[in-house]
């Protein structure tokens, strides 16, 4: 009988998992700032944490808001391990796809200035307007208040401002 409620309780996660991973990978790359490799590992470390708090999910209200705020804080707490880390350069070995829409200089423009966010500036502004989460949802998966989120976001976007004015105007000059 054991056996059966654990196989149950495996394939509930597996199924969470699978449909969850894309969009936890998009949130994590976006928070990482386009490193794909180490957002690939946030993924990870999430879902297992959350496999391990599987039993207890019938307490958790809602699973895939609780694992964003599980890959918020693990974001956060790599920052805070690894905050003298060396920072990897924006060298790409492909020629883009032509045709494809997307303007490379300009996503690489966007994600460097990501990157020079705090990592807590760079959640604001990865959950408030790229997830379009409101000012309490995003404080709660931070584990802050939602003052401390409107600070951050107007601080985080300002700066965003001011470094994509001039990354901008490079870029303009360039073309």
């Amino acid at each position: 009988m054991r056996w059966s409620r654990t196989s149950s309780r495996t394939e509930e996660f597996m199924e969470f998992a699978t449909r969850r991973a894309g969009h936890l990978h998009r949130a994590a790359c976006l928070l990482t700032s386009g490193d794909t490799h180490l957002a690939e590992d946030l993924v990870q470390e999430t879902l297992s944490r959350m496999y391990t708090l599987w039993d207890r999910s019938s307490r958790i209200d809602n699973p895939a808001a609780y694992a964003q705020a599980v890959l918020v804080r693990t974001f956060l707490t790599h920052k805070r391990r690894y905050s003298a880390s060396e920072r990897p350069q924006a060298e790409l070995p492909d020629a883009p796809v032509p045709g494809s829409g997307d303007d490379p200089a300009l996503r690489l423009a966007l994600l460097e200035a990501l990157r020079e966010l705090p990592a807590k500036d760079r959640v604001v502004v990865v959950l408030r307007y790229w997830e379009d989460r409101s000012v309490e949802e995003t404080a709660d998966a931070m584990n802050v208040s939602p003052a401390a989120v409107r600070t951050r976001s107007t601080r985080a976007l300002a700066k965003l401002r001011d470094r994509l004015a001039d990354g901008l105007t490079e870029l303009i000059a360039s073309v």
